[in-house]
C-alpha cells in the first residue's frame, strides 16, 4: 500500500496493516521528520496520521461507488504528548450518509485504551472527478 500513498505519508513513513480485529490500523514510526520538541511528536504529524486513518477508512467504505469525499470540518484533540514511540491510529465511521460522511479516529502508542489524540472530521460526499 505504500506505493499509493501521497507525499505526505511517505514523509511520515506511515504504513497500513490490519490489526487483530481485522480493521484498517496506520502506523506512524517515530523519526526525526516527526519531531516536535526533543522528544515528543509534532502536533501535525499526529493531526497527518489521524487525517490518514479517517480517510482510509472511509476509502474502504466507499469502494465502487464513485464518491470522492472532501473534508468539510477537521477537529483535533491532543490528549496527550506523544513520545519517541511508534504511534497507532484507526477510525470509526459514525455515520455515512448519501451526501455526508462523519469520521471519528484515535491515535495511541501504548494502549488502545489510553488516546494521545482523536480527530472528528465531516466529509462531503460528491461525484468523483
Amino acid at each position: 500500500m505504500s506505493d499509493s500513498l501521497p507525499p505526505y505519508a511517505k514523509l511520515l513513513q506511515l504504513r497500513s496493516e490490519r490489526g487483530a480485529d481485522g480493521r484498517r490500523l496506520f502506523v506512524m514510526p517515530f523519526h526525526d521528520d516527526v519531531i516536535g520538541r526533543p522528544g515528543f511528536l509534532h502536533g501535525g504529524a499526529i493531526a497527518g496520521l489521524l487525517e490518514f486513518a479517517a480517510y482510509g477508512e472511509l476509502a474502504e467504505a466507499l469502494h465502487g461507488r464513485g464518491v470522492t469525499p472532501k473534508p468539510i470540518s477537521v477537529t483535533i484533540d491532543y490528549l496527550l504528548g506523544g513520545k519517541d514511540r511508534d504511534t497507532f491510529a484507526a477510525a470509526t465511521i459514525e455515520r455515512l450518509g448519501a451526501r455526508i460522511a462523519n469520521v471519528e479516529a484515535f491515535a495511541w502508542q501504548k494502549d488502545r485504551s489510553t488516546p494521545i489524540a482523536s480527530a472528528r472530521i465531516n466529509f462531503l460526499l460528491g461525484p468523483a472527478a
